[in-house]
């Protein structure tokens, strides 16, 4: 059961929400100059998902899963969440709370 190779990351420098404003305007404006076609090919909706972990297992051990079944995976708590967009991985991170629900704070990049 081989395993897919762990993915780098680049790493992001700590943004401030004044930076991440300015950032935002900037990208507006570069989409602001593109043709009305390709804006609209940017509202084209994608499935995001992160991942926790992944592994393999036979037909029949999964027919022997039920009610308190505990399957437990090599990844450690502290390792990033990979994000991915279809099927490409896009990015890593850590899981933060968001009021009652959970996010995915981006620490890098996929390269």
């Amino acid at each position: 059961m081989a395993e897919p190779p762990p993915h780098e990351a680049v790493e992001f420098a700590g943004a401030t929400d004044k930076a991440a404003a300015t950032a935002t305007g900037a990208i507006e404006a570069e989409l602001s100059q593109l043709p009305t076609y390709a804006r609209g090919l940017l509202k084209i909706r994608v499935p995001l998902q992160v991942t926790l972990a992944s592994q393999r297992k036979s037909i029949q051990e999964i027919t022997e899963l039920g009610p308190g079944s505990i399957i437990k995976f090599d990844k450690t708590c502290d390792q990033p969440l990979e994000l991915t967009v279809g099927d490409c991985p896009l990015a890593l991170g850590e899981v933060v709370k968001v009021g009652d629900k959970f996010g995915l704070r981006i620490a890098g990049l996929v390269k």
